[in-house]
């Protein structure tokens, strides 16, 4: 009994950190959203600031509550050097 609530444990703070992985993701839109909106700029540069922060504060935590291996995973995903690589043995056009 102890091994199966340690499992569905882990897969809460799994899934709790992968939520947080993606939501961090979209909050990187409200930066490249919030310079055309007709808000004063003092307002603007708040928003903009304080959503990079959020952001980068819900990475790290979900960083910490899925693990190190899939983090570094999926920030691999977002790097644009790595969009185009192919997969090891797999053929032009598949």
């Amino acid at each position: 009994m102890v091994s199966i609530e340690k499992k569905q444990k882990k897969s809460l703070f799994y899934k709790l950190g992968t939520g947080l992985l993606i939501t961090s993701l979209s909050l990187w839109l409200i930066p490249v959203i919030t310079p055309f909106t007709p808000l004063p700029t003092q307002i603007k540069a708040g928003i903009i600031t304080g959503s990079i922060i959020i952001a980068e504060i819900m990475f790290w935590i979900g960083a910490l509550l899925v693990g190190k291996e899939v983090a570094s995973k999926f920030k691999s995903y977002l790097n644009p050097k790595n969009w185009r690589r192919k997969v090891k043995g797999q053929k032009h056009g598949e």
